[in-house]
């Protein structure tokens, strides 16, 4: 039984409470910002949060209290709250000097780099302190930006402003070891010392040097461990011992320390991040899952949170949600290798090679190339079709290591690459059957198809399979040799198994349709990729597969670039789109459409190497050389390692005519990549034109060192020769590059020089040896054959062209030289070879234009003019075309269409090579 007594004191304990909450509320803000003061300077932060709370609840428009609140949140880790607590401060026209500096801290850590400098850079401050801070942060803000020349104009500033500021005076050893210089880093910073003993930046600092230049991490951890004995409460360097006891695994330890930074900063976004990393190293993802998606609100666009997020749904096979978080994080980070490796194999396993290739390309462009993407790359370019580069990334993985199947399979395949082709396919057979993993198998099997050995190909494949069994990847790349065999019945019964196991694998979509598109079924292919979209209306492939089959089934420009639209529309963060995109706008002349484009590309992905690229080259089409010059540069400072900006400047100052230039600029892709053969290329044909004989000669001979069994330094240096009609030397190299493969390039080369140095005998003797000698050999066969037809011997040039068409049935050039020569001989035949031309390679306007010129000649004008439109609607402005129009028109009675067309040509004077022969025809009407 409860006494009286006891209610009695119940109630007078509530009566006091409640009057002291009342007193407490009748407190002045003054007196509850003072005792804010007080316990922020306690490191009380939470205290103070509610103290300043309750201040401004009487009064919102202190902007005192706005900044301390701001100060508060910061230190607490709430960014967000803080950023907006500081803009309210300065909105109340509080001190300035005060606020701008935290604020510019406030939107550094969360990555808003841009809104540093775009905002904050104008802001006059008054005193030396403010000045320098915010000089600080704005040097950091754009050297995270690429901007180094900025960067250091403002650091010099802080500087200026605050000669012993250690922050700054930090950032100056911090480049000085960014530059290697770790030397004369570790002599300042250890005068800093002398000088700050107290002072926790300085042993942080100086532990983040000898880890990078020694490795010390011993050293380091010391180190980070007196800057927080230091100063307990010291957030860096609690993060930085965390963060090495996580790289070398100590889980335990770093949970440990964990725990400790978790009671002074429970908020702070990064002590979230160290909790998703430890579930992700103790592989406890679902953890990982859940601490992660709270990070990702707290920290939207920061692509470190992005990766970690993105990496962790991937192990969690949560590819689409995997590929959301990894491509914001590469747009926000390019150089982010484990988010670019991650979402390359998030492509493969969803069966987007295509997206995959596009996305690895930058890493493997860039130097030094990351050695564990090798055997990636390897996987991406056998996905997509390309085994020679398949071949040549499997065998460039990681050194050997015997108990690595994919380190032995390197091993295996350099062996094959150094022509121990025997030894290699053992090797490679050993480890399919010995390792669980399928790098071997893979490697094996893009080996075997490289030399066309597909029986072995498929065997291999029978072996992967049995590993990884209903594995839609497996049965997509055997139809895909299935179809290398002319077996289209077998390779749609696999494409279309393939799609059993997942009936959104988007290579069998887009190999079922190729096989539709060959079977002359151009609706079947449409309606696969229209039921793709209609389950998935941001599939960029599908997009580009229809705008495929709309240019393949001679749509206008307008229609394939709506499709391609759609496309970038659908997928805006990826490149391939934009950029099929902007080359058919380029192809088409709408250099103003193609300019816009190519800008907006950029403006949304402003890192991106392909869009800088597509943006000169715009540029460049335009005629606005110096824009272009300046893109280039850009793409130089963001691609450091790649001779591609210095090829593209060269072909700017080719055009210009400007020599030295050009030699200069390939010169520097030669000091990135010595053996571009591209760039050396240039430079023979640059010395050439300038007459530097010898120079060219140097050029070519360095090649031939480099490639001592390829052809082409020997051609080059032949070429050299032929211009100065040194025919004996020419005819030396070209014999020397003959010897050095099966090329026809060679004996073209040697055969062109008898007839240039006026010795018929003597070409018309190789020419019949060599195709004695080498019966099979189509690209010399087509050269004679095209020799022929232009001297009109048409008895030779039919001979010749038949027996191409009997060798290669395929192809449709060789079909449509040999009708226009039946045409000339009046063989029936003519037309039947050109219609056999255009149904081998559609939509090709000299094939068309050949058919049309047939027909008018057997009478057939109006199957004449609908072949010859169109051609002219497919290249509007090429004028022998219009021409040959004009010749049907006039064929077939119609005088008054054909003279307007005839002078219009005639208008045109000498800038037509064909003018002669208008002015015939007009006379003649």
């Amino acid at each position: 039984m409860i006494s009286k007594n006891t209610y009695a004191r119940g109630a007078i304990s509530v009566l006091a409470m409640a009057l002291l909450l009342a007193a407490c509320g009748e407190e002045k803000p003054e007196v509850l910002i003072a005792s804010a003061k007080e316990s922020l300077a306690k490191n009380d932060q939470k205290t103070a949060i509610i103290q300043i709370k309750n201040a401004l609840q009487a009064n919102p428009n202190m902007g005192e209290a706005r900044f301390l609140l701001g100060r508060a949140l910061f230190h607490e880790g709430n960014l967000a709250g803080a950023e907006i607590e500081f803009d309210k401060a300065r909105s109340l026209k509080y001190s300035d000097d005060l606020v701008v500096p935290e604020l510019a801290k406030v939107l550094l850590l969360q990555g808003n780099y841009k809104k540093v400098t775009d905002e904050l850079s104008g802001i006059e401050l008054g005193s030396a302190s403010a000045k320098a801070n915010l000089n600080i942060s704005l040097s950091n803000a754009y050297a995270v930006q690429g901007l180094v020349d900025k960067s250091q104009k403002y650091l010099n500033a802080a500087i200026s402003a605050e000669p012993e500021n250690i922050e700054a005076q930090i950032i100056v050893v911090r480049r000085l070891a960014g530059k290697g210089e770790y030397a004369a880093a570790l002599t300042e910073i250890d005068a800093l010392i002398a000088k700050s003993p107290n002072n926790p930046d300085l042993f942080k600092t100086k532990g983040d040097i000898i880890l990078r230049s020694k490795n010390d991490l011993d050293g380091a951890i010391g180190l980070y461990k007196k800057s927080i004995e230091i100063k307990p409460d010291y957030l860096l360097g609690h993060m930085g011992l965390i963060t090495l006891l996580l790289q070398q695994n100590k889980l335990d330890v770093g949970g440990q320390q964990l725990d400790v930074l978790k009671k002074i900063a429970p908020n702070n976004p990064q002590v979230k991040f160290f909790e998703v990393q430890l579930a992700y190293q103790k592989k406890d993802f679902k953890l990982a899952r859940e601490l992660s998606q709270q990070l990702v609100k707290i920290a939207p666009d920061a692509p470190k949170v992005l990766q970690l997020a993105g990496a962790t749904e991937f192990q969690l096979n949560s590819f689409v949600q995997a590929e959301v978080y990894l491509n914001k994080a590469l747009v926000a980070a390019p150089e982010y290798l484990l988010a670019r490796r991650l979402l390359t194999l998030t492509y493969l396993r969803t069966g987007q090679p295509a997206k995959a290739l596009a996305t690895l390309t930058p890493a493997l462009t860039s130097e030094p190339i990351d050695t564990a993407l090798y055997s990636i790359a390897g996987e991406v370019y056998l996905q997509n079709g390309d085994f020679k580069k398949a071949s040549d990334f499997f065998s460039k993985a990681a050194k050997l290591d015997p108990k690595d199947g994919r380190k032995r399979t390197s091993l295996a395949l350099a062996h094959m690459m150094a022509g121990e082709t025997e030894i290699a396919f053992t090797e490679l057979q050993d480890i399919a059957a010995s390792d669980s993993g399928t790098t071997a198998d893979l490697a094996l099997i893009s080996a075997h198809i490289r030399r066309r050995e597909f029986d072995k190909a498929m065997k291999a494949i029978d072996v992967m399979d049995k590993k990884k069994p209903k594995n839609p990847f497996i049965a997509n790349l055997r139809g895909n040799i299935q179809n290398a065999q002319k077996d289209a019945v077998a390779a749609r019964k696999s494409f279309e198994s393939a799609l059993v196991m997942n009936p959104d694998y988007f290579p069998a979509i887009a190999s079922l349709a190729a096989l539709d598109v060959s079977e002359k079924k151009p609706d079947e292919a449409r309606k696969r990729f229209e039921s793709v979209l209609a389950k998935d209306p941001k599939n960029s492939q599908a997009y580009i597969g229809l705008a495929g089959l709309k240019s393949m089934a001679g749509g206008s420009k307008e229609e394939v670039a709506e499709l391609i639209g759609k496309a970038v529309t659908a997928s805006p963060a990826e490149v391939g789109p934009r950029i099929l995109l902007i080359d058919l706008l380029l192809r088409n002349k709408e250099y103003k459409q193609a300019f816009s484009t190519a800008q907006n590309a950029v403006t949304a992905m402003p890192e991106s190497p392909e869009l800088l690229d597509a943006l000169g080259r715009t540029q460049q089409a335009m005629g606005d050389t110096n824009q272009a010059l300046s893109t280039y540069t850009k793409l130089a400072s963001i691609q450091p390692s790649s001779p591609q900006p210095f090829l593209r400047m060269a072909n700017i100052n080719v055009a210009a005519k400007n020599t030295d230039a050009a030699i200069q600029n390939l010169t520097k892709a030669l000091e990135l990549k010595p053996d571009l053969l591209e760039a050396q290329r240039g430079l023979v044909a640059l010395n050439i034109t300038a007459e530097r004989y010898s120079n060219a000669i140097t050029v070519a001979r360095g090649i031939q060192k480099q490639r001592p069994k390829d052809a082409i330094g020997y051609i080059l240096e032949g070429e050299v020769n032929v211009v100065q009609k040194k025919w004996d030397n020419a005819l030396t190299a070209f014999r020397l590059a003959s010897k050095q493969g099966t090329s026809s390039e060679p004996a073209i080369k040697i055969h062109n020089v008898f007839v240039a140095s006026g010795n018929k005998v003597e070409a018309d003797k190789f020419a019949a040896s060599w195709l004695k000698d080498n019966p099979k050999d189509i690209d010399f066969m087509m050269y004679i054959a095209d020799a022929a037809l232009l001297k009109k011997d048409y008895a030779a040039a039919e001979k010749l062209y038949a027996s191409v068409v009997q060798l290669q049935p395929s192809s449709a050039v060789a079909y449509n030289n040999l009708a226009w020569v039946h045409g000339q001989l009046k063989k029936d035949t003519a037309i039947s070879y050109a219609e056999k031309a255009n149904a081998l390679a559609p939509n090709q306007a000299p094939f068309m234009d050949t058919l049309a010129m047939l027909l008018s000649e057997k009478g057939d004008y109006a199957k004449a003019l609908e072949w010859q439109n169109k051609a002219i609607a497919l290249q509007p402005a090429n004028l022998t075309f219009k021409l040959n129009i004009a010749k049907i028109y006039l064929k077939s009675g119609d005088k008054a269409k054909a003279k307007p067309l005839l002078e219009d040509l005639a208008k045109l004077g000498d800038k037509f090579t064909e003018h002669a022969e208008v002015d015939a025809v007009l006379k003649g009407m």
